[in-house]
């Protein structure tokens, strides 16, 4: 909740990182939503989360989009939009089996770490994913690798394997050191993925790198930015939900900075007790966070005794990415 006991005892200035919010794919996702629920009508089922914010998903349900964990949840011959953070090998074939009418809003550059990854597998490659155990997008991405089976169906292989950590790495165990590769989530902390790619270098001298860097680009210029910013400011914050992976990253890297650094929800999160004796406050926001959560917690500061606003230059980004054809090229269903 809000603290007002301590308004008006800030003069602090807000500086704003630039780029921050909404990436392309996420703009996609949202999009393929809206767009679904307009030409065919309410209920549209989505698997998971569209894309990880609170204010994104309750809006898109009071559309008429109804979230489920699982494609059995979905009446058979429904509508279902996988999220933006991408579906296994399985779940696609799960779909059809159940006669779903299904558009795919995996972002497109988590697609191509899943065509990475079955370019490595055809090569008989092992890999290595470098990624969050749980998150939505390495199990769509270890998803793509069928399990080696023995003559008795038994699972001797899976071919993939999940690293987070040096630690990690250093517990690994591989068939063939010299047939091996790794991938990574698209949203990690450029460092932190650093240091475990050095690690498997030192421990896989023959170990082969994807031909171009995994993580987006919407979140190394978030991350950029943020660092950036949090050299001049005493207090970051960091717009976006809990189960964001790319707002998480923005928040660990602003603490990295030696900020203090707090990542909220909304602007109902916000304590006027931290800006007590600060100069300048920078706010950013995770690739899913909109930007009217943005300016509700720039007003706030505000009101609580920011005062100048200054947005940072940075990089501008230009990238939109195209909507599922099957989609575009479908008639409304809608009398």
């Amino acid at each position: 909740m809000t603290d007002s006991k301590a308004s008006m005892q800030t003069s602090a200035d807000i500086v704003l990182a630039n780029p921050r919010g909404f990436c392309a794919g996420v703009d996609r996702a949202i999009i393929i939503v809206e767009q679904a629920l307009e030409k065919f009508g309410a209920p549209i089922y989505v698997r998971n989360e569209v894309v990880h914010n609170k204010f994104v998903v309750d809006g898109l349900r009071a559309k008429g989009a109804i979230f489920v964990q699982h494609l059995d949840e979905i009446p058979a011959g429904s509508t279902v939009i996988f999220s933006a953070h991408g579906v296994s090998k399985a779940v696609r074939a799960e779909a059809e089996e159940r006669g779903l009418i299904a558009y795919d809003a995996t972002c497109p550059l988590v697609t191509k770490v899943h065509i990475e990854v079955a370019k490595m597998r055809d090569a008989g490659m092992e890999i290595i994913m470098i990624g969050h155990k749980g998150h939505p997008e390495v199990e769509g991405t270890m998803g793509q690798v069928e399990a080696d089976h023995d003559e008795d169906d038994e699972v001797v292989s899976t071919g993939i394997y999940l690293v987070e950590t040096p630690a990690d790495v250093a517990q690994l165990k591989v068939k063939n050191p010299d047939k091996l590769s790794f991938v990574t989530q698209t949203t990690l902390s450029m460092d932190d993925a650093a240091t475990v790619i050095e690690a498997l270098k030192t421990k896989y001298p023959n170990i082969h790198a994807p031909k171009s860097e995994d993580i987006c680009y919407a979140t190394q210029n978030r991350q950029d930015a943020v660092k950036l910013m949090a050299k001049d400011c005493d207090l970051v914050i960091i717009v976006g939900s809990p189960n964001s992976s790319n707002s998480n990253r923005l928040w660990e890297v602003a603490q990295k900075q030696g900020v203090e650094a707090y990542m909220v929800d909304n602007v109902s999160y916000l304590q006027a007790s931290w800006l007590v004796g600060k100069k300048k406050v920078g706010v950013s926001a995770g690739a899913s966070a909109p930007e009217v959560l943005v300016k509700e917690v720039v007003s706030q500061l505000q009101h609580m005794g920011a005062k100048q606003v200054e947005e940072l230059r940075g990089v501008i980004e230009s990238v939109v990415f195209q909507l599922p054809k099957n989609l575009t090229a479908a008639e409304s269903k809608k009398t």
